[in-house]
């Protein structure tokens, strides 16, 4: 089984809209471990965005408050057991979404990064272009390849620059996968759209190189 593991250089970058492409386009299956947030969890919001006959997996934990994982589990009283967090099995290309950046705390002793690593994954960073995404993405690529992790690209979401998307692939030695735009609606339709012009993305995973270059501070422009 392929599993996939999408991260973010932070929270709101965009994770759950490239999952939900990516889940598409593999004809896969979604899981979101553990999820945060008051109102709609993103497990909700992808069930309104892939095919009927997509499987979502129910997250291990769902926490009420808008936080990081280890303060809205300690809000209800909760101690979160990294055993409860198993990949669930299946046949098809599971696409795994992180909660916030790689270095989100599931509790004070545990990092996401610490749990998710010792899955056998390969990972997508999508990074979003804002004043300091630079240094964010920067810092999540070199905290994944310290760790070891198997690391395809990264996907840039919302509105491009080129300056900053250039100087981060310099740095980090790390292939650009694609580029979501901004979009003023994102629904079912959107998705397909996407997932429709990467049917190839499966083969440009296994194209990747598997091992990538030591982190370098060499090479590109643009303002962190």
């Amino acid at each position: 089984m392929d599993r996939i593991i999408v991260a973010g250089i932070g929270t709101d970058v965009g994770k759950t809209v490239f999952s939900a492409i990516l889940t598409e386009a593999l004809e896969g299956e979604y899981w979101k471990p553990v999820q945060t947030g008051a109102g709609a969890f993103d497990t909700d919001t992808v069930s309104l965005l892939l095919s009927p006959e997509r499987t979502i997996h129910p997250p291990a934990y769902s926490l009420k408050e808008p936080a990081s994982p280890h303060s809205a589990a300690e809000s209800e009283g909760i101690l979160i057991d990294p055993d409860r967090i198993i990949p669930p099995a299946s046949d098809r290309p599971l696409i795994i979404e992180s909660a916030g950046g790689v270095c989100v705390p599931l509790r004070s002793d545990l990092l996401t990064i610490d749990l998710f690593k010792k899955w056998e994954a390969r990972w997508i960073v999508v990074s979003k272009q804002y004043l300091g995404s630079i240094n964010h993405t920067l810092l999540t690529v070199h905290a994944l390849k310290a760790a070891g992790i198997d690391l395809a690209g990264i996907i840039f979401n919302g509105e491009a620059n080129s300056c900053s998307e250039e100087a981060i692939l310099a740095v980090s030695q790390v292939p650009c996968l694609g580029h979501v735009a901004h979009e003023q609606r994102i629904d079912a339709s959107t998705i397909r759209r996407y997932a429709k012009q990467w049917t190839h993305f499966g083969t440009l995973l296994h194209k990747c190189k598997r091992h990538l270059p030591p982190f370098t501070s060499s090479g590109g422009k643009g303002s962190i």
